[in-house]
């Protein structure tokens, strides 16, 4: 069987993400599998070459992971013809010069969110980009969880109805760094180093929205600083300024409402650390990352509000839990995947830079409305 070779320069996967989503449980399980089947029975097989700033961390994770190609020297990797897609998973500040300099180097694109932190580069990247012809995506991984795909076949089955509603409730408690360790970088927590949780989420939020319960006319956002200190990784406390949770109302085309919920300072008693419903006409879905419940017209129970005794019904028990058909797949494998197969098959992607864009769109509107305190429309983004 023949088999083709994709030289890919991984840049920033040193993090707990880009390591484990991205390089370990993705590309060397593609290379596990044996590559990507094309159309003609070719695979394409993955041959990365890592890069980072710091050569211990980066020349520690090849050794680990057994890959023989790293670097410190991102210019050399960019210049080396044999390797034809840029990928970025570092920091977000940073990507959008990082991706310029891959597009002058006839580089294909595939990048991490926030594909830039304003949208003034979101969008300038994608116009370099269709100028110079290449192929380029943006990871929207949670398009491919199992509880999302889903609420997409109920959706496409109509099941629904007419929707009604959807709510999107997001987040857990990430420990300030005195009483427990950090989980999450501290970085996350400071303005001036890219962080804040409206950068990091609302671009998620806005791909699943718009592709599993509708587009998105108007909003209301308002952000908080709910914890004002936090410890770092030397256990040294710091100001943590930036927005740790934010809360938003969505008005849809159809009419639906969406409400979205996303906070590190929330302590979890709910299906998942991520749970998304839709209510309608017809029935109603929560889904987390694997499972779904749902609830058709016929089972609603039939509520009776009485504040003088205690609550009769279990309001669990009517939900049925929807059968998993086959067993899951990783959910950034899946997309890469695809996008090997849109770069040599031509395989429909539809995960441009410019969905990346409306990511950033949604930030700065968030933003906006959040300062403002004021209702903001949602405009059509135009290249």
């Amino acid at each position: 069987m023949a088999e083709k070779r994709l030289g890919i320069i991984m840049n920033g996967v040193t993090g707990r993400m880009g390591t484990n989503q991205h390089l370990v449980r993705s590309i060397q399980e593609i290379q596990k599998e044996g590559g990507v089947a094309l159309k003609d029975g070719t695979r394409v097989m993955p041959d990365p070459i890592l890069v980072g700033r710091n050569a211990d961390k980066v020349s520690r994770l090849a050794k680990q992971t057994g890959i023989e190609r790293w670097t410190t020297d991102l210019d050399a990797a960019l210049a080396d013809k044999n390797d034809e897609l840029f990928f970025d998973s570092a920091s977000t500040q940073l990507r959008a010069n990082l991706v310029k300099k891959a597009i002058a180097a006839g580089k294909h694109i595939y990048v991490e969110k926030p594909t830039a932190d304003t949208l003034e580069d979101s969008l300038e990247i994608y116009r370099m980009a269709e100028k110079a012809g290449i192929k380029h995506g943006v990871v929207q991984d949670k398009l491919y969880l199992p509880g999302l795909l889903k609420l997409k076949m109920l959706r496409e089955a109509d099941y629904f109805g007419r929707i009604l509603s959807c709510r999107i409730d997001f987040g857990y408690w990430v420990f300030e760094g005195d009483l427990q360790d950090i989980q999450r970088p501290s970085w996350n927590y400071r303005k001036k180093d890219g962080g804040g949780i409206i950068l990091d989420m609302i671009p998620h939020w806005r791909y699943v929205v718009d592709n599993l319960f509708g587009e998105i006319t108007g909003m209301f956002c308002i952000g908080a600083n709910h914890i004002k200190t936090r410890w770092d990784e030397a256990g040294e406390p710091y100001d943590a300024d930036s927005d740790d949770a934010a809360y938003a109302i969505l008005q849809l085309k159809d009419g639906a409402l969406a409400q979205i919920n996303f906070d590190w300072c929330v302590r979890v008693r709910r299906d998942d650390l991520v749970t998304f419903k839709i209510d309608g006409t017809h029935g109603s879905a929560v889904a987390g990352l694997v499972d779904c419940w749902i609830q058709d017209r016929a089972m609603t129970p039939r509520p009776v509000w009485n504040p003088d005794t205690a609550e009769p019904t279990d309001y669990f028990k009517d939900w049925q839990k929807m059968p998993t058909v086959a067993e899951p797949v990783n959910a950034f494998k899946i997309e890469w995947e695809m996008f090997i197969r849109h770069m040599f098959d031509d395989a429909p992607f539809p995960h441009g830079l410019m969905e990346g864009a409306k990511g950033l769109q949604f930030v700065e509107l968030a933003t906006k409305s959040w300062e403002e305190k004021a209702w903001v429309d949602v405009p059509e983004l135009k290249g």
